[in-house]
């Protein structure tokens, strides 16, 4: 169990990127590879296909199933790939979850069921039997305005404990509870959700953790470069991408992480086409952000250096 964090080369950031839809709302190869080799090239350490950015709410699962196909075509091996396998049940996660394998994806990344708020057993025995069905390395996604429900410290180290679990992207938006999980887990499982800011700073340099998963990548290189400062030990380089991170968390976002003027899929696909990245919209219920959120994002971008 000891070497669990060792099965995977995680670490960085990983953007959850955002689904390509054409203009009519189909799901768009063409655009979908150009955005992957873009990623690619701005340096991502590896990427989240079909999370809840990815908009999977709205996908069928042929869809899904396609999405996974034309990103492991492209991408395996030249990154790591996880794939976003958030179901209601535990039997639709590994299914989906051995496609992703068959496309060559490193793991999953695997929220509790949305809407029925499951107790803490039935969310332990949910991700027990994904885990014991031994498909792919299991990434935990701790979601509470997704999910409804902001799983404790105590059971993320129970489910931290089954063999298939091997990292955990920690989304609760109580500092307290983020550090209170790291610092009982960090030997046992890889952890994200580290904030670009000196809070995470401090956290990462002084006492390790593995990086952070989202935003889509919309500020290209440097939300990894935060990391390879970081790495590099040049914390003044590493503050100054964090701050352009924190900058678009703070203006597109509120501090539960909910879109402020939009969904966050609109939010960061309005943000890809202002820098000339064709996305597409977003799907039903979803709505495209409005004229005026669409100055807001042109104005961070601005502000960031991106425009």
């Amino acid at each position: 169990m000891a070497d669990k964090r060792s099965r995977v080369n995680w670490r960085g950031y990983l953007p959850a990127i955002v689904t390509p839809f054409s203009d009519d709302g189909a799901l768009d190869p063409q655009r979908l590879g150009a955005y992957l080799e873009w990623l690619l090239a701005e340096g991502m350490h590896g990427l989240v296909i079909g999370g809840t950015t990815g908009e999977w709410t709205s996908l069928s699962p042929a869809e899904r199933r396609d999405l996974f196909s034309l990103v492991g075509a492209q991408m395996k091996g030249r990154l790591p790939i996880i794939a976003g396998c958030t179901s209601f049940t535990p039997q639709d996660s590994i299914e989906l979850a051995r496609h992703a394998r068959d496309c060559g994806f490193d793991g999953i990344l695997l929220t509790p069921p949305p809407y029925v708020r499951p107790s803490e057993e039935e969310l332990f025995r949910f991700y027990k039997t994904v885990s014991d069905a031994n498909v792919l390395p299991i990434c935990v996604y701790n979601w509470p305005p997704g999910t409804g429900i902001d799983m404790p410290p105590e059971l993320l180290a129970r489910i931290a404990g089954l063999d298939g679990v091997v990292a955990l992207k920690q989304s609760t938006g109580r500092l307290d509870l983020f550090v209170k999980t790291f610092f009982m887990l960090r030997e046992t499982v890889r952890i994200f959700g580290f904030a670009m800011d000196e809070h995470g700073l401090t956290l990462l340099n002084g006492a390790g953790g593995d990086g952070t998963m989202g935003a889509g990548g919309v500020l290209g290189r440097d939300q990894p470069d935060f990391y390879n400062h970081l790495w590099a030990g040049n914390l003044d380089a590493a503050r100054a991408c964090g701050a352009k991170d924190r900058m678009i968390l703070d203006q597109w976002y509120t501090p539960d992480l909910v879109g402020r003027f939009g969904s966050g899929p609109a939010v960061l696909k309005a943000a890809f086409a202002a820098l000339g990245m064709p996305v597409g919209g977003v799907r039903a219920p979803l709505i495209d952000v409005d004229a005026h959120g669409r100055a807001q994002v042109e104005a961070t971008l601005r502000q960031a250096g991106k425009l």
